[in-house]
């Protein structure tokens, strides 16, 4: 009996890919357009799919809706960018110095897994319901994303570069920035775009809850308490911020097989 040489299946294209996923959007939209029209479900609770996307066009032209979508990225873009200034040298130091990440190990397993939606309330009597309370708390949740990549990174590096390093005479700091940093560098990369969906989640999440303001999540309040409810308004709004999230996700990925090609994990990814 003649072996068989297996050849692996070719990675598809990105435009293969993208076209797989856009007939799965056009898929479910169809199936929630079927839902509707068929009085499956009530469509002053569930709209057919073509009312919610005709919606969410006309309010692209709409003022008062721009501004809403602009605070809510500021605030995403804000919180994110701080956690990632916290979290990447934290998760340096933590991930470099096994006193510390010892140390303070059971103060952190503390706070991880506290919910974030849970401290709204406290972040609004500490610090108000402006831009900084949504900020505060997209921080606080991506702080972890990153943080813990970016630990996970550094362990993976690999000994014997550092041992090399160190055997010509280079310091502890050296070996940090020449090889453990730029061998981490892919795994922070994750960590950041997980941290961006988890701070979309947040941010609009906050301004539903605290139903005050400007941003997105306000504009879906508002269109729910109506009498009777917008659901397209509301459907609509969270169109976008869906369509926002996967476009982020899109960028961040691509970003990531270009620079870090000749990581394991791109390598796998792609194949």
């Amino acid at each position: 009996m003649s072996a068989q040489t297996l050849t692996p299946a070719r990675p598809a294209s990105p435009a293969t890919r993208w076209s797989r996923r856009a007939v799965g959007a056009v898929v479910f939209a169809a199936l929630i357009e079927l839902v509707s029209r068929t009085g499956l479900a009530d469509p002053e609770f569930l709209p057919p799919a073509t009312e919610i996307v005709g919606r969410a066009v006309t309010l692209v032209a709409d003022p008062a809706f721009r501004t809403h979508a602009l605070t809510s990225l500021l605030a995403w873009a804000i919180g994110l960018a701080i956690a990632a200034l916290i979290a990447v040298p934290l998760g340096l130091l933590l991930g470099s110095v096994p006193l510390i990440d010892a140390a303070t190990r059971s103060v952190v397993e503390f706070l991880r897994p506290i919910p974030s939606v849970a401290l709204i309330p406290l972040v609004a009597l500490v610090i108000g319901t402006g831009l900084q309370h949504r900020v505060a708390l997209v921080v606080y949740a991506s702080l972890w994303p990153i943080l813990y990549n970016t630990m996970y990174g550094l362990r993976g590096v690999d000994p014997v570069a550092k041992e090399s390093l160190r055997s010509y005479g280079f310091g502890p700091l050296a070996v940090l920035l020449r090889v453990s940093l730029p061998s981490s560098a892919p795994f922070i990369a994750t960590g950041v775009r997980l941290a961006a969906g988890v701070a979309l989640i947040l941010t609009v999440s906050t301004e539903i809850v605290a139903g005050r303001g400007e941003g997105i999540g306000v504009f879906i309040f508002f269109a729910g308490i109506a009498v009777p409810a917008r659901m397209a308004d509301i459907l609509a709004g969270v169109f976008w911020v869906g369509l926002f999230g996967v476009l982020v996700n899109a960028l961040l990925v691509a970003a990531e097989r270009r620079a870090f090609h000749w990581h394991h994990a791109q390598r796998g990814e792609a194949g």
